[in-house]
């Protein structure tokens, strides 16, 4: 399994819409997507930046959505964050709620 990070910088007060969008915009569009598990997203209290986590059956699911979906994804979401978005792709190690059991680090 393998988690996609993605690290925003909010615009000031545009915290809940954020949520919104993610709702009822992004989530549907990552369910559409092969490969596609879970989605978190975190949003500290003072609203200045987002972390979404999205996971994925193989990293080739994940990058395939990077290429395909996600730059419409960034469009959607240019109304809410400064910048561009922060992504990095990582393996999942370890996992209770995904059922991941330790990896083994070569």
């Amino acid at each position: 399994m393998f988690a996609r990070t993605v690290r925003m910088e909010l615009k000031p007060n545009s915290a809940a819409e954020f949520t919104q969008l993610l709702d009822k915009e992004i989530i549907p569009t990552l369910q559409k997507q092969q490969g596609f598990k879970d989605e978190m997203a975190f949003v500290p209290t003072d609203g200045k930046e987002a972390i979404a986590i999205s996971f994925w059956t193989e990293k080739e699911h994940a990058d395939s959505y990077n290429r395909s979906a996600y730059p419409d994804v960034v469009k959607t979401l240019s109304k809410v964050i400064v910048g561009t978005p922060r992504v990095e792709t990582l393996e999942v190690s370890n996992s209770t709620i995904h059922k991941v059991a330790v990896r083994q680090m070569v």
